[in-house]
């Protein structure tokens, strides 16, 4: 068996499966090995594989797509890493194309569907691919609910290693209770950790002048806010909900993603260019006004980064912009009367302005011209397949106008010919469909 870089638990943990193995000729039909390697299940060892382990990240692919192909190679680099951690989390596939009750059975309507299975439950994954990205975002699935940091050293290698796809929670001065719960509830978005010993450099780097303070980081926007208190379980876990989302966030189609659990209403402001001069001054004054009104989102894109997904909001080339919508993130979306679009001139009262007159009503209701939040992540997915369709549509069309034709066998006259016989088959095709899940 390869040899992999466990810790003493889990080499006894692996200990104990081999003798199980060893005491069972099989176990639903395969005899499982925790050695770095991929598993390849199948329907008659797909529920023992499960049950057997606490953690499988599980690839649902078909050997013909293209993105399954591509993803192959990283598994394999992924999955000897993952095996390593304590507890492990085992690399499976399964051909759910050859297995298809199996795949229906875990709702795969599509190639590749990542799942991780906790304790035998499933839990769909949309994190990265690759495979030093896939190791990080899969370790928060074993780490501890809450991190304990006991030094300035602790505390900057916990952000290091914690990485960039997730917000990071630091309690200073916060005793591990006070948060374990939430942390408990939130682990699969979030990492949590309480900081007991810290200088004041650390209060200066990350901007607190007292504790007990509970410090949100985005590493991926490079931001971060403050919460003081009060520290009851109610009012940290709004916090916490409320901040899993930066203040300022760029709508594209992988943030796209965050907003599915988020029950607020956003702050949409359609901008020419994200990236121009202008636009970062509009973004400085949304992120001002995000701060001070944590019950909605803040987004921003630009028409040049999504040109389809504005034109939803009747925004075209024409359009004066900066505009500002409230969007439902379905189908539906508002307009403050007076406040169709910005100027130059004190943004920030444009802003004030436009939130004053949402709250009090003054709107007008709109439908997007265009798919819902689901839509626009799925969109990309859905116009595939729809040409697939179309096409295996079309080569079934042709095959039953071939099958129609009443061919000609040797020995039977044709009419219309010089009384010489022709025999001919029509032409069978064979059509496969092929679901891609998107990226």
């Amino acid at each position: 068996m390869a040899s992999s870089p466990l810790t003493i638990y889990s080499s006894l943990q692996l200990l104990s499966l081999f003798c199980l193995v060893l005491l069972s000729p099989a176990i639903g039909g395969a005899q499982f090995k925790l050695d770095g390697k991929v598993l390849e299940l199948t329907e008659s060892n797909f529920d023992a594989a499960i049950s057997n382990f606490d953690y499988v990240f599980v690839d649902f692919y078909a050997p013909w797509c293209g993105h399954c192909k591509r993803l192959a190679p990283e598994l394999d680099k992924a999955a000897p890493v993952l095996a390593g951690l304590k507890p492990p989390v085992v690399v499976a596939k399964v051909d759910a194309d050859k297995y298809r009750k199996l795949g229906s059975k875990h709702g795969v309507d599509g190639y590749p569907t990542l799942k991780v299975f906790i304790h035998g439950v499933p839990t769909e994954y949309f994190g990265p691919r690759k495979a030093d990205l896939l190791v990080q975002h899969l370790t928060k699935f074993v780490a501890p609910d809450v991190a304990s940091l006991n030094s300035d050293s602790a505390i900057r290698d916990f952000i290091k290693e914690a990485g960039t796809n997730f917000p990071i929670f630091i309690g200073f001065g916060l005793n591990e209770s006070s948060i374990l719960e939430i942390a408990v509830k939130y682990k699969k978005k979030a990492w949590f950790s309480v900081a007991k010993d810290f200088s004041e450099d650390i209060m200066s780097l990350y901007d607190f002048d007292k504790e007990p303070a509970l410090v949100v980081i985005h590493p991926a926007y490079n931001e971060q806010s403050i919460f003081y208190g009060p520290f009851e379980e109610g009012f940290v876990e709004d916090y916490v909900k409320q901040s899993m989302i930066p203040l300022i966030l760029p709508i594209n189609q992988d943030s796209l993603k965050s907003l599915r659990d988020d029950e607020r209403k956003v702050v949409l402001t359609i901008l020419e260019d994200e990236v121009d001069d202008k636009s970062k001054e509009v973004i400085k004054v949304l992120k001002a006004a995000a701060s001070a009104n944590r019950d909605l989102v803040f987004g921003y894109v630009g028409l040049k980064q999504w040109r389809d997904f504005v034109e939803s909001f009747e925004v075209y080339k024409k359009t004066a912009l900066p505009k500002m919508v409230v969007w439902d993130g379905d189908e539906e979306y508002y307009t403050v009367v007076g406040s169709e679009s910005m100027d130059d001139t004190n943004l920030g009262n444009q802003v004030s302005k436009f939130l004053e007159g949402y709250r009090e009503g003054s709107v007008i209701q709109k439908n997007i011209n265009g798919p819902s939040l689901a839509g626009f992540i799925k969109s990309q997915i859905g116009v595939r397949l729809f040409l697939m369709i179309l096409f295996v549509v079309l080569v079934v069309v042709l095959i039953l106008m071939m099958a129609k034709e009443e061919p000609l066998t040797v020995g039977t006259r044709d009419h219309a010919t010089d009384g010489r016989s022709s025999a001919s088959q029509p032409e069978t095709r064979e059509s496969r469909r092929d679901a891609v899940k998107e990226d």
